[in-house]
C-alpha cells in the first residue's frame, strides 16, 4: 500500500462506531444528570499554555507535545490534555462571572508523541468532566461518584477506584524535601528517568511503572503524612462523603498525577487487577491552575477518561452495546421506468423519516434482493414495468419472504 494511517492513529470504522456513539450519549447523559454543561476548545493552543499549566519539566512537555509554528511564526502545540484548555476559556469568556461553580464537560481528540500501546495512541480520544470555582470537599465527593456512576451505567464492573491526597503548596515542599532525603539513599538503584526526576519533579518518582523502582516507592515517604491541617480536613471529609456514598474506595500512597497542576485530591479508576497502566480514569483537585493562567485564586477539580481503553474493557467484559439505527426497508426496480419511480419513492419516504435504501446500477432483480438481505433490511419494495402501468409497488417482508401488492399511498403508513 502507498499511503497507511501515521504509526499511533487509527481509523474508527463503521463497525466500530456503535461504540463511540454509545459513549457519547452516556457522556453527555451523566453530564446531564450532575448539571454538566458541553465546551468544545481548538484542536491546537498557544504552547505557553501547555508549558504553564502542565509544567516544563513533566514528560508531556519535554517529549510528548506535538509543537510547530503556524506561518505567522506563532508557537502553537496540538491539545495534549483537556484541562488547561478548558480553564483558558473559563477565563477568557469571564465565565468566573457565572454562579460557582462553572460545570463543563468535553469530548475531544488528544495528540502526544509516545509509544503506542493497547489503548493509547499517540491520537486518541477521551472526555472530561471539569467543576471550577468551589474548594468544598463534597464537590470532590461528586465528581468522583459522577466518575464511578459513569462505569455503573455503561455496564463495566470489576473495578477499583484508588485515592490520595498530595497536599497544597503550604505542606508540599515539606514531603518533596522528605522524599528527596530517602530517595539519595537509592539513587543507584533508580532507572535513568527517575533519576532525572528526583532533581526535577520528585513527585514523580512514585508514578514509575518499572518494578525495581516501584520496590523503592514502597517504603517512600507518605504524602498524608505531611498534610497541613487545612489539607487533612478536607481528605477527611471527602473520604467521610465517599462512605456516605457508598463508594468503595482505597487509598493508595503512591498515587500522584502526572501533571504538575495537581493539589490535594488525586484519584484513578482502574480495572481490578489491572495496575496504573491500565487507568481509565484519572483526576483531581487543581487549585493554583486558574491563578496560575492569571486569574484569580479559583478552586477546580476534574477528571479524564480514555475512551479507547473503555471500548477495549468493554470488549473484554463482554458487554452488549446498542447497535445504531439503520435503513429498514431497500428499493429495488427493473427498468428505466420503474428507476423514475423508485427515485420519487425514494425521497417520500425519506421525507416520511422513513430510512431507505435505494438499488444502483443494473443489477438483476435477483442480485438486489441479495444486496437487501446481506444489508439486512426487514423489507423491500419492489417496482417493475408492471407495477408502473397498474401504479402499484409490492412490499416483501424479507423475513418470511412473504409480499403483497399495494398502492405507494399506503407504503409510509405500513412501514411506520
Amino acid at each position: 500500500m502507498l499511503y497507511r494511517a501515521p504509526r499511533g492513529t487509527s481509523d474508527i470504522l463503521p463497525k466500530e462506531q456503535a461504540y463511540w456513539r454509545y459513549m457519547e450519549q452516556k457522556v453527555a447523559h451523566i453530564g446531564q444528570l450532575y448539571g454538566y454543561e458541553r465546551i468544545d476548545d481548538p484542536a491546537f493552543e498557544d504552547t505557553r499554555l501547555f508549558a504553564r499549566s502542565v509544567g516544563e519539566d513533566t514528560d508531556i512537555v519535554k517529549k510528548e507535545m506535538y509543537t510547530f509554528k503556524d506561518r505567522g511564526g506563532s508557537l502553537l502545540t496540538l491539545r495534549p490534555e483537556g484541562t488547561a484548555p478548558v480553564c483558558r476559556a473559563y477565563l477568557e469568556h469571564g465565565l468566573h462571572n457565572l454562579p460557582q461553580p462553572v460545570k463543563l464537560y468535553y469530548i475531544a481528540s488528544i495528540f502526544r508523541y509516545e509509544r503506542p500501546q493497547a489503548g493509547r495512541y499517540r491520537q486518541h480520544y477521551q472526555f472530561g468532566y471539569e467543576a471550577i470555582g468551589d474548594d468544598d470537599p463534597a464537590l470532590d465527593g461528586e465528581v468522583i461518584d459522577m466518575a464511578w456512576q459513569f462505569f455503573l451505567s455503561v455496564n463495566l464492573r470489576h473495578l477499583s477506584l484508588q485515592l490520595n491526597s498530595i497536599g497544597c503548596k503550604k505542606c508540599r515542599p515539606g514531603y518533596i524535601a522528605a522524599l528527596k532525603d530517602y530517595y539519595a539513599d537509592h539513587t543507584h538503584q533508580l532507572c535513568s528517568d527517575c533519576k532525572t526526576r528526583l532533581k526535577r519533579n520528585p513527585l514523580r518518582l512514585l508514578d514509575c511503572k518499572k518494578p525495581s523502582c516501584q520496590q523503592i516507592a514502597d517504603s517512600a515517604p507518605r504524602s498524608i503524612d505531611y498534610l497541613c491541617p487545612e489539607c487533612e480536613e478536607h481528605f477527611s471529609r471527602l473520604k467521610r462523603y465517599l462512605e456516605l456514598l457508598d463508594l468503595p474506595f482505597v487509598v493508595n500512597h503512591h498515587l500522584v498525577r502526572g501533571l504538575d497542576y495537581y493539589t490535594k485530591t488525586v484519584f484513578e479508576i482502574q480495572p481490578e487487577g489491572g495496575g496504573a497502566q491500565s487507568t481509565l480514569v484519572g483526576g483531581g483537585r487543581y487549585d493554583d491552575l486558574i491563578e496560575e493562567l492569571g486569574g484569580k485564586p479559583t478552586p477546580a477539580i476534574g477528571f479524564a477518561a480514555g475512551i479507547e481503553r473503555i471500548i477495549l474493557n468493554l470488549k473484554k467484559q463482554n458487554v452488549a452495546i446498542p447497535p445504531i439505527p439503520k435503513p429498514k426497508v431497500f428499493i429495488a426496480y427493473l427498468g428505466d421506468d420503474a428507476r423514475d419511480e423508485a427515485i420519487k419513492l425514494t425521497s417520500t419516504l425519506r421525507r416520511g423519516d422513513i430510512g431507505v435504501i435505494e438499488a444502483v446500477g443494473d443489477k438483476s432483480l435477483k442480485a438486489q434482493l441479495r444486496q437487501a438481505n446481506t444489508l439486512g433490511v426487514g423489507y423491500a419494495v419492489i417496482i417493475g414495468e408492471q407495477e408502473v402501468k397498474s401504479g402499484t409497488v409490492i412490499l416483501r417482508d424479507m423475513t418470511s419472504a412473504e409480499q403483497r401488492t399495494i398502492p405507494p399511498s399506503q407504503l409510509e403508513g405500513l412501514l411506520k
